[in-house]
């Protein structure tokens, strides 16, 4: 898969795209020092995964994040970044990104990351999930209170055999249940289910 690496700092890039490159199903064919550079980026060479700084001058990651998602939605966009903080992971991912990392984790993690979300995953750093998911529930209009149980673990990037476990379903009953909320909500997939999910629980 080919990899674009924006941030504004050199060593990030070039250690990124040193540490990365190593592995054999990645292809890191460039890097941007700002947003404005990614969009022009993904405009000629439509990369597979983005991995997008937040702040960073002349356009930062959230800006350039919505740009490119609107331009070319089949590009994932997989944010890499120090910043933990709500505000940000929320409108990161309201912009459009699929997953937000931070710049602390492993190559492994990483590259593992990477990939779970090249298979359809939504990715996110275990310290972001404690940011973002509220202790107190919100009911979602025409779900069942089972029903929400399986989004709030969506949400949480569990897979189906993970659900299943800690709600003692079966993998088929998860499948049928997701297929039932996804179809009450008029939703194509899970990520979309976590991200619909996120957005009706911003502060």
């Amino acid at each position: 898969m080919k990899l674009l690496i924006v941030d504004d700092d050199p060593l990030v890039c070039q250690s990124l795209r040193l540490l990365l490159g190593k592995e054999e199903d990645f292809e890191v064919i460039g890097a941007a020092r700002n947003g404005e550079e990614a969009v022009a980026f993904c405009r000629r060479e439509s990369p597979d995964i983005v991995l997008m700084d937040i702040q960073m001058p002349v356009m930062d990651g959230i800006e350039s994040t919505k740009i490119i998602k609107h331009e070319q939605p089949s590009v994932h966009i997989l944010m890499l970044t120090t910043f933990k903080d709500e505000k940000n992971i929320r409108l990161a991912l309201q912009a459009g990104a699929e997953g937000y990392l931070l710049k602390s984790s492993s190559i492994d993690k990483m590259a593992a990351q990477i990939r779970a979300l090249m298979s359809g995953m939504m990715v996110l750093h275990p310290d972001v999930l404690k940011t973002i998911i509220e202790p107190e529930r919100k009911m979602i209009e025409g779900l069942t209170k089972r029903e929400l149980d399986i989004v709030e673990c969506v949400a949480q990037g569990l897979s189906n055999k993970e659900i299943g476990e800690q709600l003692a379903l079966s993998d088929g009953t998860v499948r049928n249940m997701l297929t039932v909320i996804l179809d009450k909500l008029e939703l194509r997939d899970r990520t979309q289910l976590a991200i619909y999910y996120w957005q009706r629980h911003e502060a």
